[in-house]
């Protein structure tokens, strides 16, 4: 070819790709993750998240949610009691995903994120891929392995892992306790359960990258992430929904001094009892006793028979003892005014000096476990029933 024709060619060719050039770089979707604000409803506290895909060209946005479940899978509340929960990723159109939020008054924004295009593509497909009905279960756990914590590893991936490096050598000083009971604390049942039924494993200090199971958290988390350019990694944010319930807790409430008095005030009810109303005390001590077995039971199953290793090793199983069960028949022959077996000052002793326990190992640096709250409230109640129902004393 001489080099007139070339020549000749090279103008139509150079409009030809100024032409192509801007549709490619609009083929590449839009990626951001929303975020829907904690409701009302106890399981709604702790609020969700999915990612949205935009397609600029049609349109549409399509919102990627790990958060399903079906409660009609063969062993589903099985499953849930054992901790081998299983989860959905779920594709769905996002007007449709927002109609039961806009509903409930529950606000949700977006933050629109600066991928590239080769990662903002990669990201789509693998979301797509990954919601196939084939590949779209996973193992759920409440604190790892969640619909924020998954919203978070898809970013990091899509990333190159360039996220996960600025979020884990950073710490609020926020633990899994703290944040479960935070957000429960208006369902108070919710929270007394998270709080009681929780191990030492949910009180280490975690990272930003470790919190982002919250998904309020995760979102907190973006808006602080750079690229690698040093460029904001949310380029713009976007309210969907207005919220119209009442906002989360900003903290956990503080409740040691609350329970240390009502500790005292019971246990001086119970000695008062003692001499008073002996009988009164015995009735008084068999509910206490049976809900301390029941309870102590429930955790010792979930240490025992469960993968819910948050409740592992829960200290609280010292305070709330399964022996408090074999008390029940001392405590009921001290109500009907019988002596009761010589064993049953045994078992008094037991209990309240694993009680004892409980309150010692508040001062060793290397057992973690934020339990003070209970060790107020329960040692003193557990040491003036032994003093008050002993039948030696």
């Amino acid at each position: 070819m001489r080099l007139s024709d070339r020549r000749s060619l090279a103008a139509p060719l150079l409009w030809l790709a100024l032409l192509i050039w801007p549709a490619l770089v609009l083929a590449s979707p839009r990626i951001g993750v929303v975020t829907m604000e904690p409701g009302g409803i106890f399981f709604e506290r702790f609020g969700h998240n999915a990612i949205v895909v935009q397609d600029d060209d049609t349109g549409t946005a399509t919102s990627y949610n790990f958060g399903y479940f079906d409660m009609d899978e063969p062993g589903f509340f099985g499953n849930f009691v054992r901790g081998h929960m299983q989860y959905w990723l779920v594709a769905l159109p996002l007007d449709d995903d927002l109609a039961r939020y806009a509903q409930t008054g529950r606000g949700v924004g977006v933050q629109w994120l600066e991928l590239t295009p080769d990662a903002a593509t990669t990201l789509a497909a693998t979301l797509a891929e990954n919601a196939r009905p084939e590949n779209a279960q996973y193992r759920y756990d409440y604190f790892t392995s969640n619909c924020s914590t998954k919203v978070r590893d898809a970013i990091d991936q899509a990333l190159g892992g360039a996220l996960q490096p600025q979020l884990s050598g950073r710490s609020q000083g926020n633990t899994y306790r703290s944040e479960s009971v935070r957000l429960a604390s208006p369902a108070p049942w919710m929270a007394v359960g998270f709080h009681l039924g929780l191990g030492g494993y949910a009180d280490r200090p975690l990272s930003r990258w470790d919190e982002s199971f919250i998904p309020m958290r995760l979102r907190d988390a973006l808006r602080e992430a750079k690229l690698a350019d040093g460029r904001p990694l949310v380029s713009l944010e976007q309210s969907l929904l207005p919220h119209r319930v009442a906002p989360a807790p900003a903290e956990a409430p503080r409740l040691r001094t609350p329970a240390l008095f009502a500790g005292l005030a019971l246990a001086v009810l119970a000695l008062w009892s003692a001499r008073r109303a002996p009988r009164a005390l015995a009735a008084g001590a068999l509910v206490f006793w049976t809900a301390c077995g029941l309870a102590g039971t429930v955790m010792a199953l979930i240490w025992l028979a469960t993968a819910h290793v948050a409740g592992h090793g829960n200290e609280n199983l010292l305070l709330l003892s399964p022996l408090c069960l074999a008390l029940i028949p001392g405590g009921w022959a001290r109500l009907r005014g019988h002596e009761p077996s010589p064993r049953f000052r045994w078992l008094l002793r037991l209990v309240a000096g694993s009680a004892a326990v409980a309150g010692f190992l508040k001062f060793l640096p290397f057992l973690p476990q934020q339990n003070v709250e209970w060790v107020l409230l329960l040692l003193p109640l557990h040491w003036a029933l032994m003093r008050g129902l002993d039948p030696r004393r």
